[in-house]
């Protein structure tokens, strides 16, 4: 069974490529996880916001998890998103996930309705209690508009099968606050690329990162740099890799850019899906010259 010491470093969040007929290009997700494991990361975090799970059917996301399992199952932990707004529902992806292969499932805090922060902490008690493997907790209170305080997702790091934490806040002190009150062995992650240079200063255990899964050797370098304690590199490095994570936070909207990328790249990033936004002709031209800052294009 997945540890929280376990989960640490760079965990790309994948996107889901659609065909031009609106299918989910299994052979791209293949391809995509092939290219993110041979450069290195260390797990993978499929059907997200950047996998666009509001937008896939149950037996879409069963899919997905299963193809990204015949390529990656035993080299790095697979740890797909199951989300959703009931608490039942929840439970029934998550055990989806495992059947499919996933080694821990990672769940949003469910979003339209208003919660208490006691609804929130009986609804991932509940969840645990009901999977066959590890739950991440995700906090991210821009899109659920059910923010986790520290001290919520701190007392939810001492649930039995809850392993760690993806968080999602703009307020670094949100992160550094959780960190100071969370229990030792749990995997406390921050999920927005720009934080992740300073997250690991902190006392991070690392990234839940859309741009990992667009230039992953570069965030898997940074990682390195910074274990290794060569803080200016990593320093340097971080700075240079914002040139492409400020296409990737929140405006445009960050499936569209990075499937832009990954198209570039010659990566089967493939079609969004209805009704998300098109990148326009000038975003299109940022995203190219962030590739060519960071030196892949």
């Amino acid at each position: 069974m997945l540890s929280g010491t376990e989960i640490r470093g760079v965990i790309p969040a994948l996107v889901t490529p659609f065909t031009k007929k609106d299918d989910v290009d299994l052979a791209g997700v293949e391809t995509i996880t092939r290219f993110l494991v041979e450069n290195g990361v260390h797990a993978l975090m499929p059907v997200g916001g950047t996998g666009e799970f509001p937008s896939l059917l149950r037996e879409e996301k069963r899919d997905v998890v299963a193809a990204i399992a015949r390529v990656a199952k035993g080299k790095v932990p697979i740890i797909p998103g199951t989300a959703a707004c009931s608490t039942r529902e929840v439970i029934l992806l998550s055990n989806d996930a495992f059947t499919a292969g996933a080694d821990a499932v990672i769940v949003t805090a469910p979003y339209y309705f208003k919660l208490s922060d006691e609804s929130l902490i009986q609804h991932y008690t509940t969840v645990a209690q009901n999977v066959g493997c590890p739950v991440i907790v995700y906090n991210n209170p821009l899109y659920t508009g059910n923010p986790m305080s520290p001290q919520v997702l701190a007392k939810l790091m001492t649930v039995k099968n809850i392993i760690g934490v993806k968080n999602s806040s703009s307020d670094m002190g949100q992160l550094i606050e959780m960190i100071r009150l969370s229990p030792r062995g749990k995997s406390l992650c921050t999920g927005i690329d720009s934080q992740f240079y300073p997250a690991l200063c902190v006392g991070a255990s690392g990234l839940y990162s859309t741009a990992a899964g667009i230039v992953p050797a570069q965030m898997v370098k940074l990682y390195d740099l910074f274990i290794a304690g060569k803080h200016a590199e990593a320093l340097a490095l971080s700075m240079q890799l914002q040139t492409l994570n400020r296409y990737l936070e929140y405006d445009p909207g960050y499936v569209a850019p990075a499937k832009e990328a990954l198209n570039l790249l010659g990566l089967p990033g493939g079609c969004i899906r209805a009704p998300l936004p098109q990148l326009t002709s000038e975003e299109k031209a940022g995203v190219k010259a962030a590739l060519k800052t960071i030196g892949v294009l």
